[in-house]
């Protein structure tokens, strides 16, 4: 009996030459994709010109909050989410500039991300990377908790100093 020793090696270019595209043309499309599908990024050595710039502190009294919803607040799904910061400027993913950043939207996971901890990409963590203040949520009826993440332009959580979390009743 013969042994393909290639055959393991094919499927596995095979699958990930499938798994290339997306289909996800939400709202919270942003550089994240782009930059998993750049092999020209994935493959760069790394040296002191491409060190990643440490965490931007955040300013005192910078915050961010819902602007159109109140913890224990019963919704109607689907429902718009509006969201706010003060001391930080808004801006799109991309390069890290310090007093900057973008949103995330966190659905019944927890009440921040640790700092520095680059936010996930699923169905849980929404990103707003192009720099959007509001969306519309569709959840199942229910109690959710929802938190709202600020995060660096790579994405990198500024923790719970830049969190807010509520809780809403979805009927």
């Amino acid at each position: 009996m013969r042994t393909f020793h290639f055959l393991p090696a094919a499927l596995l270019i095979g699958m990930t030459a499938c798994n290339n595209a997306s289909s996800d043309k939400s709202a919270s499309t942003d550089t994240t994709q782009a930059a998993a599908h750049d092999t020209s990024m994935q493959m760069a050595k790394p040296d002191s010109s491409q060190a990643i710039a440490a965490m931007p502190a955040v300013p005192a009294g910078a915050k961010v909050y819902f602007k159109n919803l109140k913890d224990g607040q019963t919704v109607s799904s689907p429902f718009k989410v509006e969201m706010g910061v003060d001391g930080m400027q808004l801006d799109t993913a991309g390069a890290i500039v310090p007093g900057t950043g973008h949103h995330h939207l966190l659905i019944d996971a927890g009440d921040s991300i640790p700092a520095g901890q680059v936010v996930p990409k699923d169905a849980q963590h929404m990103h707003f990377g192009k720099a959007q203040s509001s969306t519309d949520v569709t959840l199942p009826s229910g109690k959710h908790v929802l938190t709202l993440q600020f995060a660096d332009g790579i994405h990198r959580s500024y923790g719970s100093q830049l969190a807010a979390t509520i809780n809403v009743i979805v009927k």
